[in-house]
């Protein structure tokens, strides 16, 4: 005898209506088959695989060029400052950075240069002059990182502002969860980073952390991908925006913010924190800029 219809569980569609759970519709998708549903939950956006290690440089080369697009929408260039490198899937002992000079704004893939474990600028672009910070500081890190894809530093006006404090920043919101006991203050200043020691000495505060504040200098931020390593730079530019304001905002009452508890922290590092979380919330910056370039960076 089939069960009376008020005898069989229901759920709620979207637009409020009661849909039989065993109809094969799914509750919260009207019109979507409960099985399709199910499987497009467990449908994520992945990082593509190659087995051609060359076909992988090309394409990586197409997200760093990309990268420098971002920075130079978020206003993240100062004069030639700043730097992101690449570690070559190819030679893994050599990376790929921005010429020395040329406009992040402006950014190809047919202008990123390769750089040797010496510092020796063996493959790229016409424009070949190196940065010997970026050199100083970005070998050191991929030396002492292997897992490290790829690392970020600019003098962005927040970032670099913060940095003047000489602090880390607090668990204040949720975003700043990501980087919950996941980043450094390295207490020095030695003008610009020329000597192999800064850098050394860079990397080794860094230790296993995915972003490090440079006192009086800036912001760093290290992945396992190119998106991963950005979306960490911008979030933390970010973040020291956001406790810039609310400590001047509660301090303009004689007050303090409100930081989240050591567990809750934690516990949201957790969501937001993963290197899968920053690679996934890159997406929308890297789909924009290809949107509003055209792709032009990919020549």
């Amino acid at each position: 005898m089939a069960p009376h219809a008020e005898d069989e569980p229901t759920g709620t569609s979207s637009n409020g209506n009661t849909v039989p759970v065993n109809s094969g519709q799914a509750p919260l998708e009207p019109g979507v088959k409960a099985s399709i549903a199910q499987g497009k939950m467990i449908e994520f956006p992945r990082a593509p695989k190659f087995t051609d290690k060359h076909e992988e440089r090309e394409y990586l080369k197409g997200r760093l060029a990309a990268a420098f697009r971002i920075f130079g929408k978020y206003g993240f260039d100062e004069g030639v400052a700043g730097h992101i490198t690449l570690r070559d899937p190819v030679e893994k002992d050599c990376f790929w950075v921005n010429p020395f000079g040329q406009a992040f704004s402006l950014m190809k893939k047919s202008d990123l240069i390769l750089v040797n474990h010496s510092g020796q600028v063996i493959g790229g672009g016409e424009n070949r002059l190196l940065n010997t910070a970026a050199y100083m500081i970005h070998s050191a890190i991929h030396k002492a990182r292997p897992d490290v894809l790829c690392a970020a530093h600019s003098h962005s006006i927040y970032g670099r502002t913060w940095c003047s404090l000489g602090r880390k920043i607090d668990s204040l919101t949720q975003d700043s969860c990501a980087f919950h006991d996941d980043h450094v203050l390295y207490e020095s200043f030695n003008g610009v980073v020329l000597a192999e020691k800064e850098g050394k000495d860079i990397a080794a505060c860094l230790g296993n952390k995915k972003a490090a504040l440079l006192q009086n200098h800036g912001l760093l931020t290290v992945g396992t991908s190119i998106e991963e390593t950005i979306f960490w730079f911008v979030s933390l530019e970010k973040c020291c925006q956001s406790q810039l304001l609310a400590e001047a905002a509660a301090g303009s009452r004689g007050e303090k913010p409100i930081s989240i508890g050591a567990e809750e922290a934690a516990y949201t590092y957790k969501t937001v924190g993963s290197p899968m979380a920053g690679w996934f919330s890159a997406k929308p910056l890297f789909d924009v800029i290809y949107k509003e370039t055209g792709g032009e960076y990919l020549q």
